[in-house]
Order: structure tokens, then sequence, then C-alpha cells
């Protein structure tokens, strides 16, 4: 089954969206929602589309999924960018530790949720074992 095809890679997309659509359109702001639901968000994105794209052209094809190394790579990758480098070079970006924990929590959410091979996420959608 292609990513964007899987529920719980949806669910966190529709939800961006969603609260995209509040804050910059309806500019609807809930403190909490507005700091921290797009982190808890980015890496079951950022990670769910990063392995559509590596199954489009790996060997595998769909029966590749991530290592809990790879994973970690990205969430190390995210949390310096975002959290180290951009808010030394710019004041628009703010350190924030929780943030950090909100990748961590996306990234934990991406490996056992989405980072699935096909026979894994028939398994998981049916909620039994043959």
């Amino acid at each position: 089954m292609p990513v964007y095809s899987n529920i719980w890679f949806l669910l966190p997309v529709v939800l961006f969206w969603v609260n995209q659509y509040l804050e910059r359109v309806q500019e609807v702001r809930l403190p909490l929602v507005h700091s921290y639901l797009d982190d808890l968000l980015a890496m079951p994105v950022i990670l769910g589309l990063t392995l559509q794209l590596y199954r489009c052209i790996h060997p595998l094809k769909e029966r590749l999924v991530f290592s809990v190394g790879q994973v970690l790579v990205g969430f190390v990758y995210v949390s310096l960018l975002f959290e180290v480098l951009l808010p030394a070079w710019s004041a628009t970006y703010v350190r924030d530790a929780w943030d950090v924990g909100c990748y961590f929590l996306g990234s934990a959410y991406f490996y056992a949720l989405i980072n699935k091979k096909p026979s894994e996420n028939k398994k998981a959608d049916y909620g039994h074992y043959t």
C-alpha cells in the first residue's frame, strides 16, 4: 500500500491542513495548538513523504521500511535545523525544547504506524495476524 493511502499518514496531513486553514484564513489561534500541533505532525508528514519517494526509486519498492536509525537521523536533522541552526540565524525562529519532544513523538508515531510493509499494514488494518 502506498504511504499516501495509509490512514495513519493521511490523518496528520489532514490535521496539518485544517490547522493551517483555521490559523491563516479563519484567524483561530489556540495557544497550545498553535505552538505545538505543527511540530507534532511534522515528522509523520516529512518521513512519510520521504518514505514514499524512496519507495519509488528503491528496488524493494513497497517492501522498503526505514530502520530505527534512519528515523532517528531524520528526527535529529529536523531538531537541529529548526531548534538550533535557524534560531541562531533568524529572529523568526525560537528555540523550544518542547518542539523537540513533539518531533520525537511524531517520529515514534511514524515508525509505529506508517513505516510498514504491505503485509504488516494489512495485519494492522484488520486487527488480526495469520
